[in-house]
């Protein structure tokens, strides 16, 4: 399997850790966003969503990490990233959409350039619009959250995979995370645990 991908980009982050808890070996071809590599012809040809990550298998592209990480359940079930039973499946999807469908997209690389290049937003206003949008999830999330010692449950699952590279991002940006005790210590536990740890981007200056 060969891995499209982005250190810090939070998407391709949740398919690494996912990949990593399964075990699974794969390649790893970076490319800077920010220098537009993504939009490069050959990369095109094979994400024509000119995106990352993009998971090659057996020459077949799969984008969306969702999607890639409801794969990698298929190809190797345990330890599960979606849970089976209907109920318990429905919830994780519902706080993992929480993250990549309400947080992650109006805080995504390219629409925060938008800001900067087209609309002409300083860092200041830029910062302040991340910060305002992930602290509107989280706010949300903090409640949703179950009392358990990872977001996912007993064990990390789909919804710590995505938990943990949001959470990276928001200290990125110097967002206040004390409103978020709950999901703050449970990302953080998570995070430790060697398949995050591998999986992690640079550590962030103290």
């Amino acid at each position: 399997m060969i891995l499209h991908d982005f250190t810090l980009s939070s998407a391709s982050y949740r398919v690494r850790i996912a990949l990593n808890l399964k075990g699974l070996a794969y390649e790893r071809r970076n490319y800077a966003l920010r220098a537009g590599e993504q939009r490069a012809a050959d990369y095109l040809g094979i994400n024509p969503a000119g995106l990352v990550p993009a998971l090659e298998v057996d020459g077949v592209c799969l984008g969306q990490s969702l999607a890639i990480i409801d794969y990698l359940d298929a190809l190797q079930p345990e330890p599960r990233m979606i849970p089976g039973e209907p109920l318990a499946r429905a919830k994780a999807m519902e706080l993992a959409l929480t993250i990549a469908c309400d947080i992650h997209p109006i805080n995504n690389l390219r629409v925060l350039q938008y800001l900067e290049h087209d609309l002409h937003q300083d860092k200041a206003a830029i910062d302040t619009w991340y910060r305002h949008w992930v602290c509107q999830g989280f706010a949300t999330l903090e409640q949703m959250l179950p009392d358990t010692p990872f977001a996912g449950g007993s064990a990390p699952n789909i919804v710590d995979a995505c938990l943990v590279p949001q959470l990276y991002n928001a200290r990125r940006f110097s967002t206040d995370l004390t409103p978020f005790p709950r999901l703050t210590a449970m990302a953080d536990r998570a995070a430790a645990l060697p398949a995050f740890r591998q999986a992690a981007p640079p550590p962030l200056p103290s």
